[in-house]
């Protein structure tokens, strides 16, 4: 890819094509699409605080525009527009682009895996982001770990689930492979765009849907359509939000403005969580107000649903290259992890009340 293609105009692009990238009285301005609505708490806020990041720190060197899901791209399609080069740059969470390849799933985060801490101590002292980065070069990406919603929600249901039975046939919104645990447990899971979920829940084209957790599921609306709400998400114990850039824009950067696109990252990424910690609580308060039951699962439910995972996980490893690589430098650390979670964390949550 020619340096021209992301510092120059568009000259010979298709009236329908992206707009290039360009250089403007020596500022470098990129548009980045985002795979979430702009003003979506946490998710979207977040692409927007990483574009205010860079402008600040680079002063004015480098700007950038971003764009919400469908706006520039399609919602799912924005490490593709990255990867082609019609965008240098782009904010999504790994997992939407899973059909590119299944290890992208352990980037983001598995049924009954890593909480939002794990993940990042794993990618930065466990090796992960050296396998993140060369499982993305093969698609001449570099990604960019920029936040964590941390446990979420197991899904909103209009009916209440007693136990497996009341799981058969229903039409659920559920991402990553918590859909395909679902599948196993006669569930029909299904992949949306958040700003769809509301209207399919409303009309009944869903009898359920996991988004994110009280933050940013309050703000969808989700409690106007029911007030049952169950928790946490198993399939879902955290999910990490990504930047990823081109790598022939990347090398293009100075190496000043890589280190910022690196930092800015990393500060939305705490800022981020920090965000959904905060705003999570406060919102799971006035939502109990507002008459919301926050259930927990059925063991048989839980059992069934670890069990499921047990099978979707082997599945994958066999089917992907990548994702048998992902797995087996995740694993020893997940041992090493839960054991320590037990002694030192989940007592201590348990007696602190």
């Amino acid at each position: 890819m020619k340096r021209r293609t992301f510092l120059a105009s568009g000259a010979g692009i298709g009236a329908a094509a992206l707009a290039a990238p360009a250089v403007a009285q020596g500022r470098i301005e990129w548009d980045m699409p985002s795979g979430f609505p702009k003003a979506a708490p946490g998710v979207g806020t977040n692409g927007a605080r990483f574009a205010e990041l860079v402008e600040k720190m680079s002063d004015g060197q480098m700007v950038l525009t971003h764009y919400g899901a469908g706006e520039l791209v399609p919602p799912f399609g924005v490490e593709d527009a990255v990867q082609q080069g019609n965008v240098p740059i782009g904010h999504s969470t790994p997992y939407y682009a899973a059909s590119k390849t299944a290890a992208a799933h352990w980037f983001t985060g598995v049924p009954f895996g890593l909480t939002a801490t794990e993940h990042y101590a794993w990618l930065r002292w466990g090796g992960g982001q050296e396998i993140w980065d060369e499982i993305y070069a093969e698609r001449n990406l570099k990604p960019f770990y920029s936040g964590n919603s941390g446990v979420q929600a197991g899904g909103w249901f209009k009916s209440r689930i007693e136990g497996l039975d009341d799981l058969q046939g229903l039409n659920m919104r559920i991402a990553g492979l918590g859909g395909e645990v679902m599948r196993k447990l006669g569930v029909n899971a299904v992949l949306m765009p958040a700003p769809e979920i509301f209207q399919a829940m409303q009309s009944g084209a869903l009898d359920a849907a996991e988004w994110v957790g009280p933050m940013l599921d309050q703000a969808f609306g989700l409690q106007r359509i029911t007030n049952l709400c169950y928790v946490p998400a198993y399939a879902e114990p955290s999910a990490g939000l990504e930047i990823i850039v081109n790598t022939d824009a990347f090398a293009e950067l100075p190496a000043n403005l890589q280190a910022i696109v690196e930092a800015a990252a990393l500060q939305s990424a705490m800022e981020t969580m920090g965000q959904f910690d905060w705003f999570n609580v406060t919102a799971m308060a006035q939502l109990q107000e507002d008459g919301v039951e926050f259930l927990a699962f059925p063991d048989e439910v839980v059992s069934a649903m670890k069990t499921a995972w047990g099978e979707v996980k082997e599945e994958t490893r066999t089917a992907s290259a990548d994702a048998a690589r992902v797995l087996e430098s995740i694993e020893a650390w997940e041992a090493n992890a839960h054991a320590y979670s037990a002694v030192f964390l989940q007592r201590y949550m348990a007696d602190r009340g």
